[in-house]
């Protein structure tokens, strides 16, 4: 087994390395799959990008597919289990993976997309199905030696969605992936974590995020995971109150939402134990910030970023009390901005559009789309994230409004242009735009504005939205549509979403 996990299972024999909703996993065992899984993808011709994709809901396998596949020299694909099996089947292929894990809920999606992009191996766990490899048959096939230190580590492939309705692949860019040019030195690297100079990692959110994925990492640290399924406030609570949980990454729905809880049930639990919590996804409202510093403490650290890039600036909780809103200063290898329409750079208290420069001038990278990647950095190592602000005397950004048309739920991306697409086909359809609009617990949540055909016969907008949510996961579909007379386009036929989000909010639609 790895190193690290001989080591603890000797100096830890009873303590559980990974835990889940159903069970624990000791160290011995956690590396004893570890290097099954690894061996398994280094016998195993994995293609060029040596990819595997994982396609499962949060669980312990989830964990160590990912884990041992990195300890094998794969990178691997995290896929939103939420996507239905044309949109995973686009990623499958797209990223050229050459195995597919997956469990019983993603099971018969997961069959249909790998034998849609050609993917001929499938393993699967917690089912018993004649069309996959049983997770623990899988396991039995491989060798149970080290793998070897020398091995070079590769990035994941994380997909994002595009303006065009397309996802988009980018790997974890340098500022999130250890590196390394062999596997021992990578592992080594992963050990200067921040949250390894806590103890228990608490697994909030889902595993196809960068932020949650962290976890497993943590893992060749020597820091035990906890790794719970779709939020619940309560739980999360008492899973922190229970295993003495040190450490976390959440968006701020999960603050919205555990601060909803009654009083009584917020004070049956000590989380006295957190030490730090990573809040990344969406700005947090000051209300909802300031209430969980009260609660918890000062443990909190913003990372505001993107998944292209990492973690662009950041603030811990004492440095926000005295600046309020802000989302921090920019962290190296990065630089902030902020310019005018004419992309001229402004003066600090400035609101304009807010771009980052990469010191090592990458700037955003999409592997598969060099067009993308060229429009995404009007020059070398200069990019931005669409968002709207200023920088205040002291260096301090804040967000204030958005001039791309991403919309952040829950701290979800979500582009609006794939519902539009798919609306845009109904026959009653005449033209549409999807926009963010406020929302106290979501932050943003996603809604349609429909124009219909002349003679087309009354459509309701539930019919609309079931239309959507046929062809697209439900995530990405509108949560509201409104039947309008006009979406404001231009005399160029385009739409100007802050133009179009404003007036409707103003109520000058019809």
């Amino acid at each position: 087994m790895p190193e690290f996990a001989r080591r603890l299972a000797r100096e830890r024999p009873d303590e559980m390395a990974l835990r889940d909703t159903t069970r624990g996993i000791d160290w011995a065992t956690v590396g004893d799959i570890l290097d099954r899984v690894a061996n398994n993808c280094i016998d195993t011709d994995l293609g060029p990008g040596r990819r595997v994709a994982v396609f499962a809901e949060n669980a312990a396998e989830t964990a160590l597919a990912h884990l041992g596949a990195l300890l094998g020299g794969a990178s691997t694909v995290p896929v939103n289990f939420h996507l239905t099996m044309d949109e995973a089947a686009y990623i499958l292929d797209d990223s050229q993976a050459a195995i597919v894990f997956c469990d019983a809920i993603t099971l018969d999606r997961a069959v249909a997309a790998a034998a849609t992009a050609g993917v001929t191996t499938v393993v699967a766990w917690g089912v018993d199905d004649d069309r996959v490899t049983g997770w623990d048959d899988w396991l039995a096939t491989a060798r149970a030696d080290l793998p070897p230190d020398e091995i070079v580590p590769r990035p994941n492939l994380l997909y994002t969605s595009g303006t065009t309705g397309r996802p988009k692949g980018t790997e974890l860019p340098p500022t999130m992936f250890a590196g390394g040019g062999t596997m021992a030195e990578h592992l080594d690297e992963l050990k200067t974590n921040a949250f390894a100079e806590h103890g228990t990692h608490l697994v909030v959110g889902p595993m196809y995020h960068t932020g949650p994925l962290s976890g497993m990492r943590l893992l060749v640290a020597g820091i035990p995971s906890v790794i719970l399924g779709r939020f619940d406030a309560e739980t999360t609570l008492a899973t922190i109150e229970t295993h003495r949980t040190e450490s976390a990454v959440m968006v701020p729905t999960h603050f919205v939402r555990l601060l909803a809880l009654p009083d009584g049930v917020r004070s049956r639990y000590d989380v006295s134990s957190m030490k730090l919590v990573a809040h990344t996804g969406a700005k947090c409202p000051i209300d909802v910030k300031r209430r969980m510093i009260e609660w918890w403490g000062p443990i909190f650290r913003d990372a505001y970023g993107a998944t292209e890039v990492g973690t662009t600036c950041t603030i811990g909780s004492e440095e926000w009390l005295e600046h309020p809103g802000s989302v921090g200063r920019a962290v190296p290898p990065f630089s902030a901005m902020v310019l005018d329409d004419d992309g001229n750079e402004v003066p600090p208290n400035t609101e304009g559009q807010l771009f980052f420069r990469d010191a090592t001038g990458r700037g955003v990278i999409y592997p598969n789309d060099p067009d993308k990647t060229a429009a995404s950095n009007p020059e070398p190592g200069l990019f931005t994230l669409g968002e709207i602000g200023y920088i205040d005397d002291d260096g301090y950004v804040y967000l204030t409004d958005r001039f791309s048309d991403m919309v952040v739920s829950g701290g979800v991306n979500i582009y609006p242009a794939e519902a539009e697409q798919v609306l845009i086909e109904h026959p009653a359809v005449a033209d549409v735009a999807c926009i963010g609009v406020p929302h106290p617990e979501m932050g943003e949540q996603l809604e349609a504005l429909v124009m219909l055909e002349a003679d087309a016969e009354r459509v309701e907008p539930e019919a609309l939205i079931a239309w959507c949510r046929d062809r697209l996961s439900s995530y990405k579909c509108p949560r509201r549509l409104h039947v309008v007379d006009d979406v404001l386009r231009n005399t160029m036929g385009k739409i100007n979403k802050r133009r179009l989000r404003d007036a409707y909010l103003a109520g000058e639609l019809a």
